[in-house]
């Protein structure tokens, strides 16, 4: 039996054991990004024009959120507030519990690569692992790493130029996610490539999220590309952008999945005919 010494020696360890368990479920509820009665105004006065809101959801850890809408809903606004490259009008936007701010929370990726040319790719990724304190012993094997991620193993000593344009839009992935980040926002990245570089991208996209978990928020005018990556989609209504449809999408995620088979099952034409009929709606 454990003497009143041993008992209090032993306390100091169990608070600490306590504070980190306590931590840890902290992290868990708190959702990757939040945003609460948020609205959002461009201009002043009598010209201002309210693109977004009153809007509230929550992102959890681990979550695929697909946002989708007719033009002009505040979908890459409420993408922009996520990012921390616009503030709300009023409400609040929090990342991981805390105040967004540019580069440090989440990688972005647009719907151009908006890569530097006159590096290489692998120079491009290497870029990003130098601003997030990746030593540079480090680096080389990470870029390596991340190249194969987006399956452009090999193609590190290339010059941007030299590679498609699908191909430069995977480094724009693979630069988002060098930090270590988990939390990706994509604003259309695929909007720009023809179908079946778009097809694919999806496909390697899809198997990126579902092997890593990485949280992700993606801005689409596809119905089919929010039913195909997504674990959820918000459809929101015409501006100023309010959440006219939320609703999970519980399709098979384990990274291998096949994507004839996946366009296939009668619950993926059921999403895409919810999701397309909410759109429809929301753009009259």
């Amino acid at each position: 039996m454990p003497s009143p010494d041993d008992r209090q020696a032993d306390a100091p360890h169990e608070a600490r054991g306590a504070a980190t368990a306590t931590a840890a479920a902290a992290r868990e509820v708190t959702p990757a990004a939040s945003v609460r009665e948020v609205t959002h105004r461009y201009g002043r006065g009598a010209d201002a024009v309210t693109a977004l809101g009153p809007l509230s959801l929550d992102v959890p850890a681990g979550e695929f959120l697909v946002l989708v809408g007719p033009s002009g809903s505040g979908k890459s606004t409420l993408l922009r507030l996520i990012a921390g490259f616009e503030h709300a009008t009023s409400g609040d936007v929090t990342v991981h519990g805390g105040t967004p701010e540019p580069g440090r929370q989440a990688g972005v990726v647009f719907q151009q690569p908006r890569l530097f040319p006159w590096r290489t790719v692998g120079e491009n990724i290497a870029l990003a692992l130098r601003y997030a304190g990746v030593p540079r012993a480090e680096r080389p094997a990470r870029v390596e790493e991340l190249l194969e991620r987006v399956g452009l193993a090999g193609t590190a000593g290339r010059r941007t130029w030299q590679i498609s344009g699908g191909q430069q839009q995977r480094v724009a992935i693979a630069r988002a996610l060098a930090g270590g980040k988990d939390l990706l926002l994509l604003d259309e990245p695929f909007a720009a490539l023809d179908a079946l570089t778009r097809e694919r991208l999806q496909e390697d996209l899809r198997t990126v999220s579902a092997r890593t978990g990485i949280t992700s928020v993606l801005v689409t005018h596809s119905v089919d590309e929010a039913v195909f990556l997504g674990t959820r989609a918000v459809v929101l209504s015409a501006g100023p952008g309010t959440v006219a449809l939320d609703v999970r999408i519980p399709l098979p995620r384990t990274g291998k999945d096949d994507p004839d088979g996946l366009r296939g099952l009668p619950e993926y034409a059921a999403l895409r005919a919810e999701i397309g009929a909410a759109v429809r709606d929301a753009a009259r």
